[in-house]
């Protein structure tokens, strides 16, 4: 199943948000298609390693976030990030085709890590420690949640 999440994430994620304009608002939430490309490349960069977030849960509630992480089950539409205020951070890129190749860097990066490293945990701001089947099932849950927020998968 990795594999397929693997290949969706370095394939078909970028593809899809490649149809979208910078200014594309989504169906829910502030950001914009640009800002939501460069929030995930922060999600990406996470996973990796590279960006350390303080963990906000603990306890029975980072278990039950766990339980679910490891699911099938969706984002609910405006689930909000306690590290993320109410406005989007300013954009970084660009464009919106920058902001996607940087995604696409990041997203090779990460898995790179991880082939060099395969026991490597990361720490994940709201899941805690993740090791790489958590966080490539994170990755994907959170690229759909953002597909359908722009209306790119159902």
């Amino acid at each position: 199943m990795n594999e397929e999440k693997k290949k969706f994430l370095q394939q078909d994620f970028i593809l899809l948000l490649k149809k979208l304009d910078a200014d594309t608002k989504g169906k829910w939430g502030v950001m914009n298609a640009q800002q939501m490309v460069e929030h995930f490349v922060d999600t990406v960069k996470n996973a990796s390693g590279k960006l350390i977030l303080p963990v906000v849960n603990t306890g029975e509630r980072l278990e039950k976030l766990r339980e679910f992480l490891m699911t099938e089950k969706q984002f609910k539409e405006n689930t909000k990030n306690p590290l993320i205020g109410d406005a989007p951070f300013p954009l970084r890129k660009a464009n919106i085709n920058a902001a996607i190749e940087k995604l696409r860097e990041e997203l090779n990066y990460f898995f790179q890590v991880f082939e060099n490293s395969p026991g490597l945990k990361t720490s994940n701001p709201i899941f805690g420690e993740l090791d790489y089947a958590m966080n490539v099932q994170l990755l994907h849950k959170h690229a759909l949640h953002h597909l359908r927020q722009f209306g790119l998968v159902k």
